[in-house]
C-alpha cells in the first residue's frame, strides 16, 4: 500500500507545470526555472524512473495474482470414514441384488448368505458379516457348488463419506465409485438395496440343487 501510494504521487508530480513569470522587456510569460531547480527536477527524475519500473512490477504483480485466483479451483473436500454403527445401519436386514445372485446380510448373530445363478456356474455362500471402525464391511463366507467346495475366506469394502455422498471400494485397490448419496441418485449402487431377506427362496433354491446327489 505504500508504495502504492508513493507510485501515485510520483506520476502526480511530473504533471506540474512549471512557475510562469512575466519578463521585464517583452511582458511575455517565461519560465521561471532557475539553475538550482532546473537541478532539483533532475534529481527528482532520476529518482522517478526506478519507482515508475516498480509500479509497472506491482501492476504485473497485481493482475498475474488476480488471474491466479480467478482460475484456482475449489478444495476438496476431506473424506471422512462412516462409523461401524453408520455401517452395520446400511447393511442389517437388506438384501444386495447383483447381476446374477444376491447377498443376504441377517441381523441376530450377522448371519450372511449369497448365492449366484450363471450357466452350469451356480454357487452359494454361507458365513458371517461384520463393520469396522474404520469404515469397512466384510464378509466372512465359504463358496461352493457342484463341481468345488472353497474354504472360508474374507473379502471387504472400503467405505468414506465425501461431499455428503458414501463413496464404496473393494478391497484392496477397487476403484471409488458412489454408493449412496444425499438425496439418492438412480446411479448409485445402495439403490440396488431391498430391506429384507427378499431372494431367499432363490438361494434356497441354488443350494438344494447344488448340494443334490444327482
Amino acid at each position: 500500500m505504500v508504495v502504492s501510494a508513493l507510485c501515485w504521487i510520483g506520476v502526480r508530480k511530473t504533471e506540474m507545470r512549471p512557475l510562469i513569470a512575466l519578463t521585464v522587456s517583452t511582458g511575455l510569460p517565461w519560465p521561471c526555472i532557475s539553475r538550482e531547480r532546473e537541478g532539483g527536477q533532475s534529481a527528482r527524475h532520476a529518482w522517478l524512473v526506478p519507482l515508475l519500473v516498480v509500479c509497472g512490477q506491482l501492476a504485473l504483480s497485481g493482475a498475474a495474482q488476480a488471474a491466479n485466483e480467478k482460475n484456482a479451483k475449489p478444495a476438496e473436500a476431506a473424506a471422512t470414514v462412516p462409523t461401524a454403527f453408520e455401517l452395520q445401519r446400511l447393511y442389517t436386514d437388506r438384501t444386495w441384488l447383483w447381476k446374477d445372485g444376491a447377498a443376504y446380510f441377517g441381523q441376530t448373530g450377522r448371519p450372511f448368505r449369497a448365492w449366484t445363478s450363471g450357466q452350469d456356474s451356480a454357487s452359494v455362500a454361507e458365513g458371517r458379516w461384520l463393520v469396522t471402525k474404520d469404515g469397512k464391511m466384510c464378509m466372512d463366507a465359504a463358496w461352493r457348488s457342484k463341481s468345488y467346495k472353497g474354504k472360508q475366506q474374507r473379502i471387504c469394502y472400503s467405505h468414506r463419506v465425501r461431499g455428503g455422498t458414501i463413496e464404496q471400494r473393494k478391497d484392496p485397490d477397487g476403484d471409488w465409485y458412489s454408493f449412496k448419496r444425499s438425496p439418492e441418485d438412480l446411479s448409485d449402487e445402495y439403490r440396488k438395496f431391498e430391506v429384507g431377506d427378499t431372494k431367499g427362496a432363490q438361494f434356497e433354491q441354488t443350494r438344494k440343487l447344488i448340494d443334490s446327489k444327482n
